[in-house]
């Protein structure tokens, strides 16, 4: 393994458009054509309240997580992405944490996010950071593939 740092995509940085490229691809590669945000991730993420924190390993991103406060009360949890050949090294679980910590200094009282069942590594790391099932979601992806909507409450201090 070698260097690897999460870096937050600052809206006037000078490589948006290299690293929003990367991101469109690993998006376009691992998720379906009607769950990718690749056509609108430029927009997403110059909305206000989004922010995106990517992992760059070796000078390349290996995943990236979106993530949205529109209030508050709640974030959401919107993309978590990790390359394949850069799976299980723990990358997943450390742009999750990172994102969970960037809402808690928000003062955002409950994190929620949308995964499917089948999706045993992601549940997995979900429930490892505390998130619980709250409900199941008929129809989310498709008509014939559901979603868990799960949350994570902050602490009251």
């Amino acid at each position: 393994m070698g260097s690897e740092v999460i870096v937050e995509l600052q809206r006037n940085a000078t490589d948006w458009a290299n690293v929003v490229g990367e991101i469109v691809k690993i998006e376009r590669k691992i998720f379906p054509k009607h769950e990718s945000l690749a056509r609108s991730f430029d927009e997403e993420l110059r909305k206000k309240n989004s922010g995106l924190l990517y992992i760059e390993q070796n000078g390349e991103v290996a995943g990236y997580v979106m993530y949205s406060w529109p209030s508050s009360l709640c974030a959401s949890i919107t993309k978590l992405a990790v390359k394949e050949n850069h799976r299980r090294q723990g990358h997943g679980e450390a742009l999750l944490t990172a994102a969970i910590e960037k809402c808690k200094r928000r003062r955002v009282q409950r994190i929620s996010l949308h995964v499917d069942p089948s999706r045993t590594a992601a549940m997995t790391l979900y429930k490892k950071l505390g998130f619980q099932v709250d409900s199941l979601v008929e129809g989310y992806y498709s008509v014939d593939r559901n979603a868990y909507r799960m949350y994570l409450d902050s602490e009251s201090d």
